[in-house]
């Protein structure tokens, strides 16, 4: 099936690793021209642009280049989330986490895809609408002891979404959310990842708390973690001229980890 990707100009955010470099990849691969804003190099055929999020001019900058160098946007991806830079996640209980944790958690996970939409807004409506795709989490609507500052900000993220779609979907931007579950990337994987850190916690092998126990833990119906060429591929659906009347809409990606109507 042809997404008629061919041409347009996507911005992709935290596109050196996991989701996002999937997301790059695959948007290249359908013709697409890629900006990919990262901390470190991407190994995808792609513009990159070094920036650091947590950086509030950062975005401003990532947009300007995507017109620099392609003339506009079509596609925007806020995948940059997830752990703020030095810090190490699952975190337990609502008391650990302080004002500083938050304020980091927010910024990381909600103002820089605020500020990447408010500068990709306006370019997009010049070239007559685009397509915004925010990559939220399973925990924005399963709240529970662990991570309660990163679910309260992605929970934020799922309302900005939905309120940029209805503002301006008018003008013909769309707007959708992707809420993954556990997805198999280096968060979980690296060194003193959450795959340790929870082997430390349930006294079993990293090897073994991702084949095993995390997903009988969050009782995914698959038996096993998300890929993360799984989310990409619905990233590349949803920017499509295809999704044309999708606009506002949520998708769990998650492998059953949501339970609720």
């Amino acid at each position: 099936m042809d997404l008629e990707l061919s041409g347009r100009v996507a911005v992709v955010t935290g596109a050196s690793k996991g989701i996002g470099l999937a997301v790059a990849r695959t948007l290249a691969d359908e013709g697409a021209y890629v900006v990919a804003a990262s901390r470190t190099p991407v190994d995808a055929k792609a513009t990159h642009v070094a920036v650091d999020l947590m950086d509030p001019q950062a975005p401003a900058r990532v947009i300007a280049r995507a017109v620099e160098e392609y003339g506009g946007v079509d596609i925007l991806v806020n995948n940059a989330g997830g752990p703020p830079p030095g810090v190490t996640l699952p975190r337990v209980g609502f008391m650990t986490p302080g004002d500083a944790d938050w304020q980091a958690m927010f910024e990381f996970n909600l103002f820089s895809a605020v500020r990447m939409i408010r500068a990709a807004v306006p370019v997009m409506i010049e070239r007559g609408g685009g397509s915004i795709v925010n990559i939220s989490s399973g925990s924005a609507r399963q709240p529970g002891a662990m991570n309660v500052d990163y679910g309260a900000a992605k929970a934020a993220l799922n309302h900005v979404g939905k309120a940029v779609s209805e503002e301006f979907g008018a003008q013909g931007i769309r707007v959708n959310t992707i809420s993954p579950g556990p997805v198999l990337t280096h968060w979980w994987t690296k060194e003193g990842g959450a795959a340790e850190v929870i082997g430390g916690m349930a006294g079993a092998s990293k090897e073994d708390i991702v084949a095993r126990v995390a997903p009988d833990m969050m009782k995914l119906v698959t038996g096993r973690l998300v890929h993360p060429q799984e989310i990409a591929d619905m990233v590349a659906l949803l920017a499509s001229p295809r999704s044309a009347s999708t606009t506002g809409a949520e998708f769990a990606i998650d492998g059953g980890f949501l339970k609720e109507l």
